[in-house]
């Protein structure tokens, strides 16, 4: 269980700086992203090349690593 928990806040922490960095190049979060699905089904045709990068690529990417870094470190640690 205290495993689960280290890894989780590592997750919760990249989710953070990815959600900072996402707003710096300008791109979309998944926030963004699911308000305009709720408010106009259209909405993809709003997403550009680098927002659909970003949210299904490269997102899911760093939070998978921060998930890998999160395990290893718990494994040295403990």
């Amino acid at each position: 269980m205290i495993r689960l928990c280290f890894v989780g806040l590592f997750i919760l922490t990249g989710a953070i700086i990815a959600n900072i960095f996402a707003i710096k190049i300008q791109c979309k979060t998944w926030y963004d992203f699911l308000q305009g699905i709720s408010l106009n089904l259209s909405y993809w045709n709003q997403l550009s090349i680098k927002d659909g990068l970003w949210l299904f690529i490269i997102y899911p990417f760093f939070l998978g690593l921060s998930a890998h870094v999160g395990n290893l470190l718990y494994q040295k640690i403990f």
